[in-house]
């Protein structure tokens, strides 16, 4: 790669806290290294060091895809940290920072390793959990929502910060060919209820399955048509 591209390259690794790469300076293993640690890099928030929005979108795709192909149920989680911009004008931006990493944290160690956790807006979060049934959906939005809840947050000076959260979450229709963006639309759904109710609450659809909408209807029927004797 030009020398220009190979030192803005270096630099973006640097900044992120990668200062040293396998191999010699030049070599086959060290530049592909290099290329390795570029990829990880794109697909990571800075802040917080989870998933990016596009790494999220991503993994949606790839979660909607598994689902109707092996029926086994997924959870989606979204997730605002609440009276965020209340946080930004009485502490500052640095603390309103402080908060975005102590949640991220949080949410990285309420979940599983398998689980997905990304940072998708400014003080939005969304959580992708494979293998969740209806059963268990509330019990680990709850146990999130509590973790955040408990930390109080120490920004400039000591003063501690209360945080908490509102959390909507929906399940991805099984056997249902869907999109990504009508599963996170059903999740944002439950996450605006959260907060109309008063925010630092769980709201979960309220059915276990979730109902096929007519646009999941339209993707179903387009994609298998129904035969004359069916």
């Amino acid at each position: 790669m030009p020398e220009l591209q190979l030192e803005q390259a270096l630099q973006l690794l640097a900044h992120a806290g990668r200062t040293s790469l396998a191999g010699e300076p030049g070599s086959g293993l060290w530049v592909q290294g290099l290329i390795d640690a570029l990829v990880e890099l794109s697909s990571r928030d800075a802040l917080t060091g989870l998933a990016n929005r596009r790494a999220f979108e991503l993994a949606l795709a790839r979660e909607v895809d598994r689902v109707a192909r092996s029926g086994e149920p997924a959870l989606l989680l979204v997730l605002d940290i609440d009276h965020f911009k209340r946080i930004n004008d009485t502490h500052g931006h640095a603390a309103g920072d402080e908060v975005i990493r102590a949640v991220a944290l949080a949410l990285q160690e309420s979940l599983r390793p398998m689980d997905l956790v990304a940072r998708v807006g400014g003080e939005e979060f969304a959580i992708i959990l494979p293998n969740c049934g209806a059963a268990f959906g509330e019990a680990v939005a709850e146990r999130v929502r509590r973790r955040i809840e408990s930390m109080p947050v120490l920004v400039s000076r000591g003063v501690p910060v209360p945080v908490t959260a509102s959390i909507g979450g929906a399940f991805a229709p099984q056997w249902v060919r869907s999109t990504p963006g009508l599963w996170l639309e059903r999740a944002d759904l439950q996450l605006y209820r959260a907060k109309a109710q008063g925010r630092n609450l769980v709201r979960l659809e309220p059915t276990p399955n979730s109902v096929v909408t007519s646009d999941e209807k339209r993707l179903l029927f387009d994609t298998f048509p129904m035969t004359d004797h069916e």
